[in-house]
């Protein structure tokens, strides 16, 4: 297109002529600068969306008053920047980066989920950008980075599982295509339940048997979780027989078909489905929690398994009593603690009943009731991130003894 004819599309005034002009990759860089300050919103964002705008004219467009020019920005940006020759990178990184680094501080979150959803699979972006991509309060923002992003690392998601604070983060990150023992661990280790029935959906997410057995352990409660587990490839033997303990028939034909089991095998593993069905008419009613959580204290058998699957269950009376046998300190002092729904005293107090971590945080989730902002996560997936000191002092403010 010659400026002549720029010129003259110019001087109509008419608005869809300067639109069409705005959007024409053909048009002279003068031209589509001097469009970038048009009154009219929608040229603007044309100007925006055109890979041939000059980048002193996005530079200007970056601080456009109007979101959806922004939003065009950031996923014009998103989209070339991987298909930047070598040549164009060397020219315009520092530019480019600098103003694909405003797009990600934009105080609109839609314009910073267009600019995360554009460039989640680039390896070429900053790795500070990613993990400032990744870290952002608004989950439309991180999830994109966080499922798809190359750059991150092991290291990296871990520690982005243990600081998460957005709910669905720590869903994206096990929704990854490849998920190390590493990073299963840690996402177990949170006890979100989304998070782990999406880690369990994931055929590529690598579960060490014993973390695998410690998810089982809490499941036959869990009704999400029973399909993934039923479905997930390589299952051990002993794995298979403590699902079929808790899965529904045609679940358990599932779990048979899908690990190619052999007559016997399936046999046994019907006889137990069976034993389960028939159980209720003849066995004795259960004990209730509180009789559950006594009985465990008097045999010594009394621990995180019990005091989690309560917390799990929401038993807020069985959770408080096994505190207090746990810890010696007067049940009204334990009530005293959940009620303050406070993640660092219930973290102190489960640390003083010797109980994990893990344990603590389930605490703190179902029955402390911390709100997810102020919940204490583990460090490093399973460490206490207090120390004793700090633990000792929310104890002596309760007036329990450390």
């Amino acid at each position: 297109m010659g400026y002549q004819d720029a010129r003259e599309a110019l001087e109509s005034r008419n608005r869809e002529v300067k639109r069409e002009l705005a959007a024409r990759e053909d048009a002279p860089p003068e031209t589509l600068y001097y469009l970038a300050c048009d009154d009219d919103s929608e040229v603007r964002q044309c100007v925006a969306a055109n890979p041939a705008t000059p980048i002193h004219a996005d530079e200007l467009l970056q601080t456009d008053t109007d979101d959806d020019v922004r939003v065009e920005l950031a996923r014009k940006f998103g989209r070339l920047l991987p298909d930047m020759d070598d040549a164009e990178r060397l020219n315009l990184r520092e530019r480019v980066l600098r103003l694909i680094e405003r797009l990600a501080a934009d105080e609109v979150p839609r314009v910073r989920a267009m600019l995360a959803e554009e460039v989640k699979s680039c390896p070429l972006i900053p790795k500070r950008l990613a993990l400032q991509l990744a870290r952002d309060t608004e989950i439309a923002v991180a999830a994109p980075i966080l499922q798809y992003s190359p750059l991150l690392s092991d290291e990296d998601l871990v520690e982005l599982i243990a600081t998460a604070r957005v709910e669905g983060a720590i869903e994206a990150m096990a929704k990854r295509a490849h998920v190390s023992p590493a990073v299963s661990e840690a996402v177990i280790a949170t006890l979100d339940i989304a998070a782990i029935g999406q880690l369990l959906a994931n055929d590529n997410a690598q579960i060490r048997e014993d973390t695998l057995q410690q998810v089982i352990a809490q499941a036959a409660d869990i009704q999400s979780w029973h399909k993934p587990l039923a479905m997930r490839p390589g299952l051990s033997l002993r794995a298979m027989k403590r699902i079929s303990s808790f899965v529904s028939r045609s679940l358990l034909e599932t779990l048979a078909n899908r690990h190619g089991l052999d007559d016997e095998t399936r046999d046994l593993l019907k006889s137990r489905l069976q034993s389960r069905l028939e159980g209720p008419a003849k066995e004795e009613a259960p004990a209730g929690p509180l009789a559950a959580i006594k009985r465990a204290h008097e045999e010594g058998r009394l621990g995180d398994d019990e005091v989690m699957e309560a917390a799990t269950l929401q038993q807020r009376d069985g959770v408080a009593l096994a505190l207090s046998c746990l810890s010696g300190a007067p049940l009204e002092r334990v009530d005293a603690v959940l009620k303050s729904k406070s993640g660092r005293a219930v973290t102190a107090l489960c640390w003083r009943a010797g109980l994990s971590m893990r344990t603590a945080l389930e605490v703190e989730r179902h029955i402390a009731l911390v709100e997810k902002a102020h919940l204490l996560l583990p460090r490093a997936g399973t460490d206490f991130p207090l120390d004793e000191e700090e633990m000792r002092w929310h104890l002596d403010y309760f007036d329990i003894e450390a």
